[in-house]
Parts: C-alpha cells; structure tokens; sequence
C-alpha cells in the first residue's frame, strides 16, 4: 500500500518559485524534495542556493533538500547546513544522467565507481548530523550492476532509497527495469521508495498491485505534466481548464517578480514547465512546436492564450514525458 507520495527534484522548474504557486494551486505530495545543491572544497554554496534552503521561501510544504557531491566532507558539511535550515534529512543525489555531473563522478556518475560510492558513504554516514538519504539509478551502465550497489547501500542506515529504475545511460526514455525493484524490496535493510514514469492515478495504483510491499514512491515529470496529479492520488479531482490558467497566470507573474520585471527570463522558465504540462492537451503539436521556439513574453503569451482557448483538456497526461 503506498502511504507516502514525494515530489522529485527537477533542476530549473521544481524550485522555490514553482513549488510555492504549485502548492496554492494542487498540492497533495507529503514531501518536496529541493533540487540539488553543489557545495565547494571551501564549503561554500551560491546565494540563490541558499535561498532554496530558506524556510521563508518555503512556506506551508516539507521539504527535503539534496545535494550534489562525491566528496564526504562536502556530504557532511552540507548535513549540518540543512540542519541549520531546520532540516531533518539530506538526499545525496546519484542518479542525475547529465553528461557534465557523471564526468565529474557526481550524480549516477557515482555508480560508475562502486568503491568510491562505499568510501563515500562511509566517510560521510558515520558523521552527518541527520539522516541520510539516497536517490539512485539502479547503475550506469548495465542493470547487472545494481546488486553490488545495494550491497553497498545495505552497509549504511538510509533514512530511504529512492529507485529510478533505469540506468544512466537510458537517461529518461530507456527501459524500466523493474525487476531490480523487486529486488530491493526483498533485500535492501533501509526503507525503499520508486521513481520512474508514473503518470496517472491508474499507473500508480497498477503499479501498487505489483508491488504490494512498497509504501512510497517518487513522481517528477509526471506531477509537472498534470499538476493535479498528487491531489488525485488522494481522491481530489482532476484540473480544470480555469485551474490551470490561474495556476499558469500566477506562475508567470511569481517568476516575473523573482526576475525584477523581466517577463522575458519568466517566459523562458514557463516554456521549461509547458515542455511537460503539454501533455494534458489533446491536438497539441502545432501550438506545442511554437511553445518551444517563441521569442519573447509577448509570444509566449499569445501562444498560451490558445492552447486554453482551443486545446481539448485531458483528465489524465499522455505521451512520452521525456
């Protein structure tokens, strides 16, 4: 039975500004997690960084930050910055598939090197002031590596590992491997959540019927495609068309201030969120392939203006969420 829904971290839409207008709109996940954070060798983080972390930019939502690193004085510096937040627990992050992070040995570039995972995790478990927890792919390059890695985890107490059951190599679209979940239903000691193309109150509820032993699960892009998903996972209903133009409004305006007045950098963070929410429109390629080239706020305005105008409105999101 799934007792806990969690809102994965997507770098560039699920930050500060989205999960506040969101929040007022839809809610319904019991936990936020905070797109990554990348502390230095001189444990230093950025100031919009921080002021990711900052309770008063993150009212009336629990949220969990996470952080990039593969270095354990970093992991555990930035366990004692979350804590000086008020955070309870940390997530390392180990499943980013971006060629920059995993050539640096970050992300699920840490997968690639089980030993320097475990020195990791040992030099920074024993001595972080709260809990620990880990978002992971199930490996890097072939799903046979995913027993040494929960080896490795099953070394440490997690406060939970969270499953996208693909390797790193798949990035988004490649196969679910979901096996490998059974398999860390069975054997891993720490509690075990999944993450990987959940879309719909259905997919979540067959997916529940699989695996009756797992009591959370992970959803990112599928909660951005259809922003009342998590509502509807608790028996709410679905986004109406006046919903989703408010919230869409709101959003627009919300990045409008936190740019100065620059409508143009928050037309650029609206095509980020509409490159998923798309996907709850019927007919949607032509206004879909000017929402990806348009020019300026103007534009973006327009375009958005007949996507609520003429676009049939699902009750669910469809298509490929890559």
């Amino acid at each position: 039975m799934i007792r806990r829904y969690d809102f994965a971290p997507l770098d560039g839409i699920t930050k500060a500004v989205y999960r506040r207008v969101w929040q007022q709109y839809f809610g319904g996940a019991d936990r936020c997690f905070i797109p990554y954070f990348s502390p230095t060798k001189e444990h230093l983080i950025t100031k919009r960084e921080r002021a990711e972390l900052l309770p008063e930019n993150n009212p009336d939502t629990v949220l969990v930050p996470q952080v990039m690193t593969n270095r354990a004085p970093e992991l555990v510096w930035a366990a004692e910055t979350a804590r000086s937040y008020g955070y309870g627990e940390l997530n390392l992050n180990a499943g980013c598939p971006s060629g920059t992070i995993t050539a640096k040995g970050k992300g699920a570039g840490l997968l690639a090197n089980p030993d320097a995972l475990d020195a990791l995790l040992d030099g920074a478990c024993g001595k972080a002031c709260i809990p620990l927890s880990v978002k992971a792919r199930i490996g890097y390059a072939d799903p046979d590596e995913f027993p040494r890695l929960l080896e490795i985890f099953n070394r440490y107490p997690l406060a939970s590992l969270t499953l996208h059951v693909r390797v790193r190599s798949d990035k988004y679209s490649g196969p679910l491997y979901c096996d490998a979940f059974a398999y860390a239903l069975r054997e891993s000691r720490n509690p075990v959540s999944y993450n990987g193309d959940l879309r719909t109150v259905e997919e979540v509820a067959a997916f529940a019927e699989r695996f009756p032993d797992a009591d959370a699960v992970m959803i990112g892009r599928g909660a951005i495609a259809d922003p009342a998903l998590f509502r509807k996972l608790r028996g709410g209903p679905p986004a109406s068309r006046d919903e989703l133009r408010a919230f869409t409004s709101a959003l627009f305006d919300a990045y409008t201030a936190f740019y100065d007045g620059q409508t143009g950098h928050a037309a650029q963070r609206m095509r980020e969120v509409w490159f998923y929410l798309i996907h709850l429109f019927d007919d949607a390629r032509r206004l879909n392939k000017a929402m990806r080239r348009f020019r300026t706020a103007t534009e973006y305005r327009a375009i958005e203006a007949e996507i609520f105008a003429a676009l049939p409105l699902r009750t669910d999101s469809a298509g490929d969420l890559i």
